[in-house]
């Protein structure tokens, strides 16, 4: 494949963390990459998939990336370029880490760089917002690191704390079953209990506060929660022993759903291998196969490049 005009590179994220629900997301070191290979005539795409996704994005309608892309164009009031796309797909699909929003963000960071719109970046992220419904995912994304967001339909407000040390991992234990957005919503009761709002409230303010101070042995209450995990731990099998099972083990911090879920995210300090064991051990019990990753907080958030440019640049291209 020719050099691409534009690639974009978009990370993992997990979002709630337990406590933070709707609020709290951190960005991870696993990646999607976007191509732009070639600039079409506007209206006109062309799209190839390799890895995650590749039968369920064969149909454009469904290519989020494209379809984010078009949305921000409509944002901007500008008639977009169409363009040939190549997605290198490793975040695995509703799994509850961040697919969606890694294809959001990257189709708004397209069609800001390939159109020359040059948006500052609350007014990228607005956007990503509005495209996505929720910021939880896509400002972890984009920015990189822990953030706490706020969004109210219109306007945004967002703080990005600093990245987790170098000895702490986040140990993603995935499940080889599927749970759509949609049903983990419905799974939430319409109302909560006075004191499970309260329970919440401080869990989430604690998780802020330990993450922005660095007092790590403090996550394993501020990951708690009662507000959507007890609900959604029976969309899949295992899900109501794991985390008991997982917040046990000597150096894990904290452990929740991963977003929606099914995938369960462990903050491990030092070692991983006995947390990566005993969650996938779980699955298995419970008749489901699962693969686990163990990764570290992305810092950057989404990158952007232009490889031709750099070519140019550096005397590599005639």
């Amino acid at each position: 494949m020719p050099e691409p005009i534009l690639r974009v590179r978009t990370p993992a994220t997990s979002a709630n963390l337990g406590a933070g629900f709707d609020t709290i997301g951190m960005a991870l070191s696993l990646y999607n990459i976007f191509s732009i290979t070639e600039t079409l005539p506007s209206g006109e795409f062309r799209s190839d998939t390799v890895g995650e996704g590749a039968r369920e994005l064969s149909d454009m309608k469904s290519n989020m990336v494209i379809q984010s892309y078009l949305a921000a164009c409509g944002h901007w009031g500008v008639e977009g370029k169409g363009f040939g796309l190549v997605s290198n797909n490793a975040i695995p699909f509703s799994r509850g880490l961040g697919s969606s929003a890694a294809a959001v963000v990257a189709g708004v960071l397209i069609a800001d760089a390939l159109n020359g719109i040059n948006a500052p970046e609350d007014e990228l992220l607005r956007a990503m917002t509005r495209i996505e419904g929720h910021p939880d995912n896509v400002a972890p994304c984009y920015l990189g690191g822990m953030t706490v967001s706020c969004w109210d339909g219109e306007n945004l407000r967002y703080v990005r704390l600093p990245s987790l040390p170098d000895d702490m991992y986040a140990v993603v234990a995935v499940p080889d079953v599927k749970v759509r957005t949609s049903d983990a919503r419905d799974a939430l009761p319409e109302k909560v209990e006075f004191m499970d709002a309260v329970f919440n409230l401080g869990r989430a303010a604690l998780l802020a506060a330990a993450w922005a101070t660095g007092e790590w042995d403090l996550l394993s209450w501020g990951m708690d929660d009662r507000l959507h995990q007890q609900y959604r731990a029976k969309l899949f099998p295992g899900g109501d022993v794991i985390m008991d099972r997982v917040r046990s083990i000597p150096g894990c911090l904290g452990v929740a759903i991963s977003g929606s879920g099914p995938s369960v995210l462990a903050l491990v300090r030092g070692k991983p291998r006995r947390t990566a064991e005993t969650m996938c051990r779980t699955f298995s019990e419970h008749g489901v196969e699962s693969l686990f990753f163990v990764l570290e907080c992305n810092k950057g958030g989404a990158r952007v490049e232009r490889p031709l440019e750099s070519l140019r640049q550096t005397g590599g291209l005639n």
